[in-house]
């Protein structure tokens, strides 16, 4: 049997093509390989992928990776299957049939590495599943998400410590881009890990250059950004109306942008990331929505237009320029106004706890839930006409009804997305006689056809976006023709909304006798009061490297200089300055250290930058080493 070293590095040159393993890809990959629970931590950029797809074709079973993007599964499983390997995901555009297939095939060997998202940890069909799958380890991607001091924290995570119930002996890979001391603690907490067991990458990136600028017109500053600095971008922005209204405004001024954002469909936003990555428009003005997993070597700039809620956020998002290790540019643009705008967003994510009781107990009257009842009752919640009702503002609302949920009281779905759904309602032979479909109609279910099975037995969710792009039909003209499809019994069609939904999870109490555990509220407060602090703090701290600064935040204390941000590069200037000053005060008083009168313009013959001599003569005289007497110099031993 060959030695454990060269099956993983043949794996690695067969698949790949790459020679050898480069940071810490090895050591994790030896950890996990041996059985030991194990976390990495790799900046963007630094091959997480590698460390769970090489062990996972090196053993027997199934290698479970659980991460929380829908769009990182479908690119890695393509990227995987085109290099022959057996790779699989489930999500949640895909059928019933689908899913039960896709698991089936796991159970019987069909797969070697199924991509999962956290949210289906909760499905009985996938866990009665799982126990019958031989899984040789558990891949948890983005793991800081599990810990309720991390930015990104995500209740859907915590399942995942169920599963090593259903399979004890299946060890953990964690790995994420961002994590400090307290959340890599606290990831292994709660994944339940036997003993701690840590793999660091350093995050410094040296060919990146951390810039802040303190721009009162933001939108010119980018302007000027861009025609600076060649090649593709993306600029991040904290709304969805905002990621529009800067790319319009970069397209009214000749800069090729689009706009990405969590309320585009899925077709939409596949196409305009296609179109980025393809080079085919330069821009990308998007919200916090886009990013992760996007595998984009050549982006020179990621300008933050406004400020992140916090240091590890940036970070992860100003990694992904120069993955392919030339000189890119992070830049933040902030401004007096940036202070104001991240404080407020403590009183907006952290509402007093007597204003979250009025929610609670507005919520009551909203429904009309007596005391003591609707314990297990859902609800639809209209957060528009509930904030209309009750003179309430929707961004507080929305913090307040989490806060209840995570103290117990409801369970709080802020985007439960009910997809458009049809079903062929003819048999297959008298579709296929229509002769009344009209040339749009006939495209229509054509498309549905070829991109849905079992249409004819039961119903499929579908994407109108993609069904958009392929008939060439905008969306409300597909939806129009989808409703008349429907109303002449062709097809049923039950279109698509975004419902939130709100569950009673125990009975309605007093509100007066709510209580939100120090966990829940106060740590989770001063934690994110905390953040705020530390992004305030490096964009005001013009004193320090801003490479530097940002590797203390996540531990690196032994660190230097970058000598690229704007901090380095201001120190290295006046340094110069300084020198330059130098000289130049050295060289006046050469000149009148034969102890004579001279008339000002005899500077000009000191073949010298006449600015520095101007700025020296100015500095010598207001330090009284040079006197002025009637229009002349004199060095001030001359004149004693």
């Amino acid at each position: 049997m060959p030695k454990q070293d060269d099956t993983l590095k043949k794996i690695l040159q067969e698949y790949w093509g790459y020679e050898d393993f480069r940071g810490i890809q090895r050591e994790i990959i030896d950890s996990i390989y041996s059985g030991r629970d194990t976390l990495g931590l790799m900046p963007t950029g630094g091959g997480k992928s590698i460390t769970f797809q090489v062990p996972a074709l090196a053993q027997k079973g199934v290698c479970l990776v659980i991460t929380p993007l829908v769009a990182l599964m479908k690119d890695q499983v393509a990227n995987l299957r085109s290099r022959g390997i057996k790779a699989a995901a489930i999500h949640s555009s895909m059928t019933h049939a689908d899913i039960l297939t896709t698991l089936e095939n796991a159970v019987f060997g069909g797969v070697k590495i199924l991509y999962v998202s956290p949210e289906r940890l909760s499905s009985e069909l996938f866990l009665k599943k799982l126990e019958h799958t031989n899984i040789s380890f558990i891949t948890v991607d983005e793991a800081h998400c599990i810990s309720q001091w991390g930015y990104d924290f995500r209740p859907s995570y915590l399942k995942i410590n169920d599963i090593r119930k259903i399979k004890p002996d299946a060890p953990i890979l964690a790995l994420t881009a961002t994590a400090t001391a307290r959340v890599i603690d606290d990831i292994q907490v709660r994944l339940g890990f036997k003993e701690k067991n840590v793999f660091r990458m350093s995050y410094e990136r040296k060919n990146l250059a951390y810039m802040v600028k303190n721009s009162p017109d933001k939108r010119q500053e980018v302007l000027r950004i861009l025609k600076s600095v060649n090649g593709s971008a993306i600029i991040y922005v904290r709304s969805r109306r905002r990621s529009k209204e800067i790319s319009d405004f970069l397209n009214d001024n000749n800069v090729s942008a689009t706009f990405y954002n969590a309320g585009l469909e899925d077709a939409a936003r596949d196409e305009r990331q296609n179109q980025w990555h393809a080079g085919k428009i330069r821009v990308m003005v998007a919200t916090n929505a886009f990013g992760m997993g996007i595998d984009k070597p050549d982006v020179r700039i990621v300008i933050h237009l406004d400020c992140p809620d916090s240091l590890e956020a940036y970070f992860q998002e100003a990694g992904r320029a120069g993955r392919d290790g030339k000189k890119s540019y992070a830049i933040l643009l902030y401004n007096n106004n940036d202070r104001s705008k991240l404080e407020r967003r403590i009183a907006e994510n952290y509402p007093d706890k007597d204003y979250i009781r009025q929610v609670y107990e507005h919520l009551a009257y909203f429904y009309q839930i007596g005391m003591g009842s609707g314990a297990g009752c859902r609800f639809e919640f209209n957060i528009d006409r509930f904030c209309q009702a009750f003179k309430h503002f929707p961004i507080q609302v929305n913090s307040s009804l989490g806060i209840l949920a995570r103290a117990g009281y409801i369970e709080y779905e802020d985007e439960t997305n009910n997809r458009a759904q049809v079903k062929i309602l003819l048999t297959r032979e008298s579709l296929y006689r229509l002769d009344s479909l009209s040339v749009s109609e006939n495209a229509v279910i054509i498309s549905l056809l070829r991109n849905y099975g079992g249409l004819f037995s039961d119903y499929c969710y579908i994407d109108e976006s993609l069904i958009a792009l392929q008939t060439g039909l905008d969306i409300p003209d597909l939806y129009v023709l989808l409703k008349g499809l429907s109303e002449r019994r062709i097809i049923h069609f039950i279109p698509r909304k975004v419902i939130p939904h709100i569950s009673y999870s125990q009975r309605r109490e007093e509100a007066e006798r709510i209580v939100f555990p120090t966990d829940v509220y106060d740590d989770r407060k001063r934690e994110f009061i905390e953040r705020i602090q530390s992004v305030l703090s490096y964009a005001t701290n013009d004193g320090a490297c801003r490479s530097r600064q940002l590797l203390r935040y996540f531990g690196e204390v032994r660190s230097s200089d970058c000598n690229q941000c704007d901090v380095c590069i201001a120190k290295k200037k006046k340094e110069t300055t300084n020198e330059f000053l130098s000289t130049a005060q050295m060289l006046i008083k050469n000149l009148l250290s034969d102890n004579k009168p001279h008339i000002v313009t005899d500077i000009d013959k000191i073949d010298y930058k006449r600015d520095i001599l101007e700025e020296a003569l100015d500095y010598l005289i207001s330090e009284e080493e040079i006197k002025v007497r009637n229009g002349q110099l004199l060095l001030e031993s001359a004149k004693r």
